[in-house]
């Protein structure tokens, strides 16, 4: 296979981790975590459900994309090994890219069979989230660094370490915004409200569950990690150094500026599914991009 052929493969292999992970915040969304009953990997205790109701559908459908996200995974690491024998790179993505759906399944295991799901409103809850959150980042890193492997690249003759390492900061505050988002989504869907002065009140009131409280933190979060992010990305926009490195650096700036409007507008509608499935997408698109400016600045462009 030719590494044309091989990024092609893990553009999609990227594409449908995407829709798997869409997909399965629909199904919290839906409050259908628990359409399969606590059975796992059966579901119901049946291979193929019977008679299922929209949940079960909405559940199951997320189990049969997963298994088909691992096959195609597996087959990304097979395709590494023969794409090159001497790029360890593209090896140990692949390889982690493996070992990061694996967990992925494990913490979705463990939310079935623990009943973290639907109306669960325990904080145990928040961190199995946090825990599938992070994961899930690391995942889209991996496969987005094995693709970007299989490209031979110029290593950068100006390098920008101290950037390096600050976008490095940016990444891990990206994280950070991620998390709180997981668990201000799992608060909307827990504690709905209909008026966004009702939230307000909601979000202030001592009395408040966890999720409620810390949903009030989250907007402030990604402003703070976003204006550090747009401080980056502005200065190697600005310098467009080391070379090339400016298209990425605008991009990842957009979708910083889009994500924050986006974030206003879910705040403003009181996060409808669909613009909670659309926050998501985005966040996951502005991670991409960054993993992306960070392999460049290291590895070149």
């Amino acid at each position: 296979m030719s590494a044309a052929a091989f990024r092609r493969f893990n553009l999609l292999t990227l594409a449908f981790v995407l829709f798997v992970i869409l997909w399965g915040a629909y199904v919290r969304a839906s409050g259908s975590g628990a359409g399969c009953g606590s059975h796992w990997p059966l579901c119901n205790a049946q291979v193929i459900p019977r008679a299922p109701s929209t949940a079960t559908v909405i559940e199951f459908t997320h189990r049969v994309t997963s298994g088909l996200c691992l096959l195609l995974i597996l087959a990304q690491l097979v395709l590494a090994f023969r794409l090159s024998p001497a790029n360890r790179n593209v090896r140990v993505s692949a390889i982690a890219s493996a070992v990061f759906i694996l967990t992925e399944a494990l913490i979705g295991a463990g939310l079935v069979l623990f009943e973290k799901v639907a109306g669960d409103k325990s904080v145990a809850r928040a961190a199995w989230t946090a825990s599938h959150l992070s994961n899930t980042f690391a995942l889209i890193a991996v496969v987005v660094l094995t693709g970007w492997f299989a490209i031979p690249r110029t290593p950068p003759e100006d390098e920008r370490p101290g950037l390096y390492r600050a976008l490095l900061v940016g990444l891990a505050g990206a994280v950070v915004v991620g998390v709180s988002g997981a668990i201000a989504a799992l608060g909307d869907t827990l504690f709905p409200v209909r008026t966004f002065a009702e939230g307000w009140r909601q979000d202030l009131s001592p009395t408040a569950h966890l999720f409620v409280r810390l949903r009030i933190l989250h907007p402030f979060l990604a402003v703070t990690i976003g204006a550090a992010i747009l401080a980056i990305t502005g200065k190697l926009v600005i310098d467009d150094r080391p070379r090339g490195v400016r298209a990425p650096a605008t991009v990842a700036a957009a979708l910083v500026l889009v994500q924050l409007a986006t974030g206003l507008v879910n705040l403003a509608l009181l996060a409808p599914i669909p613009m909670q499935i659309v926050h998501l997408l985005l966040a996951d698109l502005l991670w991409i991009a960054l993993v992306r400016l960070g392999a460049g600045l290291k590895f070149g462009f």
